[in-house]
């Protein structure tokens, strides 16, 4: 293939003028991201030759070399690992991934082109960086097993050339053509600084040859200890931070790190980190995630999802194992007694450490769970094994904490009120709409605590989660009402109230039960509230409106549920409803107000009545009655 030019796509295009001419306060940014490329083009060319040893050619001795040339001003970074063919370099530079692109050159603008160059790995354009320190940039590169090379070759402009070469072995050579302002980048100093910081730990040497004659027969300039096989208390932060941007391409750094070795039956090293915030494709059914599996440190699988259950997807790190075969495939690795053995101790140990942030640092973990929580929820109902753990990792907002979700269940459960037979919750959207629903008016009153669920899980939760510590949930917005124990004389009070009038309104409740009868299963005096006119009540098997409202979100067929209508016989509207009842049981505006009071209930449920035309013109009609009336209610 002779040279040839070929137009950068738009997008990368846009990138590159980014970093050629948007400053940047470190541009050493770009070695970091040449060395991780280089090391992993060798990762894969290690784990392919485990199948396949043509792959290394002869060569397995696997190594990174740093070469500086001062009379022509170029730094190279040079692997021996997988390389490319012509397409694959057309593919890997030549273009990038569309979403990716945008959502880099979004977060540049967002930062009004001062985000700090870790934006760049975080989108996977790290190439791109060299221009930040070069004016030209070539890529030698040989696939293995291939018999020929290509040279790619770009300025950074609006092309960039493509043609056959001369390489006598695979791997891939990335030549940068230093611009005035990077003499730096020719200092053995100034390499040795920043090999040592962010690639240290890297598993295959990192050579430098400066020509020099001490560089003869030197040694590897980065330790090569992976950081996971280090003692946990030789590791400090800063290497935590970036080994831990390294492999997730986050710009921030570990909530929580979770370094250790197990022993006994099943050996191995893991090193896992919690973030401090969610990323933006957490929920995304195609987001990349797991642990990196390593045997006896060869990169095995980049993402493991065998080593951790859906609902810790959020968990990043690595796992490496002296009990797994070297040549373990995906098959065996969803079918291994030693994986589903590490799986076990590493939930196990997650779960431990987000208990011990919860009991000794609330506020990190309060942050953790606002970025987290309802994802741990999804592992109530899908790890049985775990119910218990999880259940007192969970928090919820309340009556008694309004302004955060802060609120345990074991937390609540050691203030239960005397003779307080249930854990109470309200299912809600939103905290506002639970705190200001009609089901709460009688435990505000009462003074019980009641925990909102806001998050759709919650639905699925409570579905597996029925009891804490022998106290079972109770939703208030289904069943019956029971506050705790009561003497005898507080009870028959209570019912006997109810039964007056329940008996005084039995006629009106009889109408307004045919007039719904395609709706409600019942029309009942209601105990629970003391302000509000109606509320809509389920029954105590009955599903929460929310989840039918999810369900069909999601087009799922759901038979209808037709719940209770509880009516407050203390309220105004019902004594005026009851009286026109009794003046004129035909009177045809008592439908419309029936009809009114069971949307008003759906409303307050979050349920659109099922047809809100005919509602607004009620409202309509009833507004122009009132106001022809001098402004008096019914």
């Amino acid at each position: 293939m002779t040279e040839q030019k070929h137009k950068f796509k738009a997008e990368v295009q846009q990138i590159l003028d980014l970093v050629v001419h948007s400053l940047y306060s470190k541009k050493e940014i770009f070695l970091r991201e040449l060395i991780s490329n280089a090391s992993d083009a060798i990762e894969r060319a290690q784990f392919e030759a485990l199948t396949d040893p043509s792959i290394t050619g002869g060569d397995a001795e696997w190594k990174i070399r740093i070469v500086v040339d001062r009379d022509a001003r170029t730094l190279t970074v040079s692997d021996n690992g997988t390389g490319m063919t012509a397409g694959e370099i057309e593919s890997n530079i030549g273009t990038i991934a569309s979403s990716g692109t945008r959502r880099f050159l979004e977060a540049m603008k967002k930062e009004g082109k001062q985000a700090g160059p870790e934006l760049i790995g975080q989108f996977g354009v790290g190439f791109y960086s060299a221009f930040m320190a070069a004016d030209r940039v070539t890529v030698l590169t040989r696939k293995a097993g291939g018999d020929k090379g290509v040279k790619w070759s770009s300025d950074g402009g609006a092309t960039y050339s493509l043609e056959d070469a001369e390489k006598p072995a695979r791997g891939t050579d990335v030549t940068l053509h230093l611009r005035e302002d990077a003499s730096e980048f020719m200092e053995p100093w100034r390499i040795r600084e920043i090999v040592k910081r962010y690639s240290d730990y890297i598993a295959t040497p990192i050579l430098l040859d400066t020509g020099a004659k001490d560089d003869a027969g030197a040694g590897p300039i980065n330790s090569m200890k992976s950081i996971w096989r280090k003692a946990r208390d030789k590791v400090n932060d800063e290497e935590h931070a970036e080994f831990y941007r390294h492999i997730t391409h986050d710009t921030g750094k570990p909530l929580r790190v979770i370094h250790y070795a197990a022993e006994g039956a099943t050996e191995f090293r893991a090193l896992v980190y919690i973030p401090e915030k969610a990323p933006f494709d957490l929920f995304m059914p195609a987001r990349r995630s797991g642990l990196h599996l390593y045997v006896r440190n060869v990169l095995i699988t980049p993402e493991c999802r065998e080593l951790l259950p859906e609902y810790l997807r959020f968990a990043a790190g690595v796992v490496d194992s002296s009990d797994l075969p070297l040549n373990v495939s995906r098959e065996m690795l969803q079918d291994n007694a030693t994986i589903r053995r590490i799986r076990k101790s590493l939930v196990g140990k997650v779960l431990s450490e987000l208990n011990d942030m919860k009991e000794k640092d609330r506020a990190s973990y309060a942050k953790f769970y606002a970025a987290f929580g309802a994802v741990l929820k999804e592992g109530i109902p899908s790890d049985p094994d775990n119910t218990g753990k999880l259940a007192d990792l969970l928090l919820f907002h309340s009556t008694f904490a309004l302004d955060s979700a802060s609120v345990s269940l074991r937390e609540y459960a050691g203030r239960m009120k005397p003779g307080q037979k249930a854990i109470y919750y309200m299912p809600a959207d939103s905290v506002e709409s639970a705190a200001g629903s009609p089901h709460m008016e009688i435990f505000k009153k009462r003074g019980f605590e009641v925990l909102f669920m806001t998050d759709p899980v919650d639905e699925w939760v409570t579905m597996h989660l029925d009891e804490y510590d022998g106290k079972p949930l109770a939703a208030v917005n289904r069943g019956d009402v029971e506050l705790g124990e009561e003497d005898a004389e507080e009870k028959k009070k209570r019912e006997e109230e109810r039964d007056g009038a329940a008996g005084e309104f039995r006629a009106l409740l009889d109408f307004m039960r045919a007039e719904l009868q395609d709706d409600v299963q019942a029309v009942r005096v209601s105990e629970r509230l003391t302000d509000s006119a109606a509320c809509l009540v389920g029954d105590g098997n009955a599903p929460d409106p929310r989840l039918e409202r999810i369900m069909r979100a999601m087009n799922r067929d759901m038979p209808p549920v037709k719940r209770i209508l509880e009516v407050n016989p203390k309220h105004q509207l019902l004594s005026a409803m009851k009286a026109r009842f009794d003046a004129d049981p035909k009177d045809l505006s008592l439908k419309d107000y029936t009809r009114m009071l069971y949307d008003q209930a759906l409303l307050v449920e979050g349920t659109p009545p099922k047809d809100p035309s005919a509602f607004a013109k009620r409202i309509a009609s009833l507004m122009a009655d009132a106001m022809a009336a001098g402004g008096k209610s019914i």
